[in-house]
């Protein structure tokens, strides 16, 4: 189930099967002249299909937004056998229900994605990458809005890390180079612009640069120069969470929280864990999604008490999500009251019953067992 089925190469719409690998497709449609609205540090090999299942998020998400939004159609497997063809490449059509938004992130438990249609933006010629560093998380927060109003319609990535993720990636992955080492900042952030401007894309880069130091909100900075700096740049990004597993321990937490409040947790967990662990915090600040990372030597029911369930109930009290991306899958099925009301949870419990009564699709996943 890995063929590219057809390609639209005027409105930039391809139809593909479920067991295509990401980074095939991408590779397909940028020589058409197109990109995939989602990229992910696991693209070499994660399906279409298990991102459709599970919503994936990702890099692209500030400039292209959600697979639901992206997503035009789908042949989806029922538990019965049913074959249920939703495989339109329509942009409009509003008959009825849009019954492919039910498949789109519930990890497989109501149906088995075997087909897929999604819209693809252009590829544009023009990319920019900018490692910059902060003084605090505020200057990070005003940063962003300062990088919506300046660079606008080509921000296409505002990523953050702390200074321990650095640390970290330096330590820990191989070829990477700081960008910035004269000297060590609390925050650091990586800004992408796609544009079919080039002159104009970096003008305008440089001049938000050279603006945002000028009001303090950005200590130092780089714009990447060629091909090879603006990899190293994204290597460390995408780098911190294979540099956090050769510590030893993880315990990882894929939170959405609004971009206020979004890195408070971060210092509440270090004032819980002390020289227990160490606390690491990035991720997707344009979307509101923290990657909060928990490292140590072994893996220690103590520093697990400590995090849990203090972790979901401090998001909880936030309203914000206990899974922002990653799903809910079975480590976090009982936990879905964190983020859910009981009348919505019972609400999914009565669909996946009309759709799969007995259970046979993903069992033990995304919703308690307890209203099942």
């Amino acid at each position: 189930m890995n063929k590219i089925i057809s390609f639209d190469n005027v409105n930039g719409i391809l139809t593909c099967e479920a067991g295509c690998v990401l980074e095939n497709l991408s590779t397909f449609v940028e020589n058409e002249g197109f990109i995939m609205p989602l990229d992910l540090g696991a693209k070499g090999s994660c399906h279409i299909g298990g991102n459709i299942s599970t919503n994936a998020g990702g890099l692209r998400f500030i400039r292209y937004g959600s697979l639901h939004g992206n997503v035009l159609g789908l042949e989806v497997v029922l538990a019965d056998g049913t074959i249920l063809d939703m495989l339109t490449t329509l942009r409009k059509d509003n008959t009825g229900y849009d019954l492919k938004h039910l498949f789109i992130g519930s990890e497989g438990s109501l149906g088995v994605v075997t087909k897929i249609s999604v819209l693809t933006p252009a590829k544009l010629s023009s990319t920019n990458v900018a490692f910059l560093s902060c003084n605090d998380y505020t200057s990070c927060q005003k940063l962003l809005l300062a990088a919506r109003r300046s660079l606008g319609e080509i921000l296409s990535a505002f990523e953050f890390m702390d200074h321990h993720c650095i640390d970290l990636a330096m330590q820990h992955l191989e070829g990477v180079q700081n960008p910035l080492p004269a000297s060590p900042y609390k925050f650091y952030v990586l800004v992408e612009t796609t544009g079919s401007d080039e002159s104009s894309d970096k003008t305008k880069l440089e001049a938000f640069l050279l603006r945002s130091m000028e009001d303090g909100l950005v200590a130092d900075g780089v714009i990447a120069q060629d091909i090879s700096q603006a990899s190293n740049f994204w290597r460390i990004r995408e780098g911190i969470s294979e540099a956090s597993v050769k510590v030893g321990a993880v315990y990882k937490y894929d939170l959405s929280i609004t971009v206020e409040k979004l890195y408070d947790i971060v210092e509440e967990m270090r004032c819980r864990l002390g020289d227990n662990a160490e606390v690491l915090g990035y991720g997707h600040l344009g979307d509101g999604n923290l990657h909060l990372n928990i490292v140590s030597s072994k893996y220690d029911d103590n520093i697990l008490a400590q995090i849990e369930p203090f972790v979901y109930e401090w998001t909880s009290a936030q309203r914000g999500s206990i899974s922002a991306e990653h799903g809910l899958g079975l480590m976090k099925a009982e936990k879905i009251h964190y983020s859910k009301s009981p009348e919505a949870v019972q609400l999914m419990a009565s669909i996946k019953k009309l759709l799969d009564p007995k259970s046979i699709l993903n069992p033990y996943k995304v919703l308690p067992q307890s209203v099942l």
